[in-house]
């Protein structure tokens, strides 16, 4: 089996190749695509000759990372509980000039507009205190229809103890007609406490999710046979499909990558703590 790194950058593309029965490395640099970033990594492909047969490809990417930085993100709706959409805006509060009055803010990831609220509560103990009925979901679904987004992240207080309510809200977009519309529950992405964390983690995961799920589908399905491993944010891998549908746990993929290979260059060279 033949291991082959590819990295992609908002510039370039760089892939180095290691053929274990020759011991041969290559490496090779093409031009970034950033409209299909999979286009690049076969034109590499083709350039190096590579047999996608017998490879594994392991892939670090800057896409979600430069699509956060640049707010090139997909158009994403949020969904929160009753007076809880503003709760991306608001964030924790901290400031780094604490006594500056006219702060300039930086504007929220999900315009207001696109910050929509539900009627359903849960209390800390998972106490059910109110729950929407079949007709305040259906008309979420056509809050929804209206924004016409192509992402929508749930929010809701306590889902980490009791996702139903989450659920219910993702079934009745799926049965409204929405099978395509990616959906990201907080419950799912990121289940712990603290509502603006699991939120944002949650509305980052919806924001670059079609943009990652959509190319590395496009790219699995182009090299048959070969394995795709994709580098996470922590420094391990994960199969095209999770990463695709936790978009989110790549945002620090392409740094990931580099130094992981500086760690272990490191400690071949004798030095463990780097």
């Amino acid at each position: 089996m033949a291991y082959l790194g590819v990295d992609t950058g908002g510039t370039f593309t760089d892939f180095i190749l290691f053929e274990p029965n020759s011991g041969e490395v290559s490496i090779h640099k093409v031009l970034s695509t950033p409209e299909a970033p999979e286009l690049a990594i076969l034109q590499g492909l083709a350039d190096l000759d590579i047999d996608t047969g017998n490879l594994l490809l392991v892939h670090g990417s800057t896409v979600a990372t430069n699509a956060v930085l640049e707010g090139k993100g997909v158009r994403t709706v949020y969904i929160a509980n009753r007076g809880l959409a503003d709760v991306l805006r608001i964030g924790r509060q901290s400031r780094k000039e604490l006594y500056n009055l006219q702060p300039e803010n930086k504007p929220p990831l999900i315009p207001s507009k696109f910050c929509l609220e539900v009627d359903s509560r849960l209390g800390a103990d998972s106490e059910v205190l109110s729950s929407m009925d079949d007709d305040h979901l259906q008309q979420l679904c056509r809050q929804v229809d209206t924004l016409e987004p192509q992402a929508v992240a749930i929010n809701l207080l306590f889902s980490f103890i009791d996702d139903t309510e989450e659920k219910r809200i993702e079934a009745a977009l799926r049965q409204h007609g929405k099978d395509a519309l990616f959906i990201s529950r907080s419950s799912d992405v990121l289940p712990e406490y603290r509502e603006y964390e699991r939120g944002i983690a949650t509305t980052l995961n919806a924001y670059v999710g079609p943009l990652m799920q959509g190319y590395l589908h496009r790219l699995e399905r182009e090299i048959p046979g070969a394995r795709l491993a994709v580098m996470q944010s922590s420094g391990g891998t994960a199969s095209a499909h999770h990463a695709g549908r936790y978009a989110v746990q790549l945002l620090l993929s392409g740094p990931a990558g580099g130094l992981r290979g500086a760690q272990f260059t490191a400690s071949r060279s004798g030095f463990e703590r780097l």
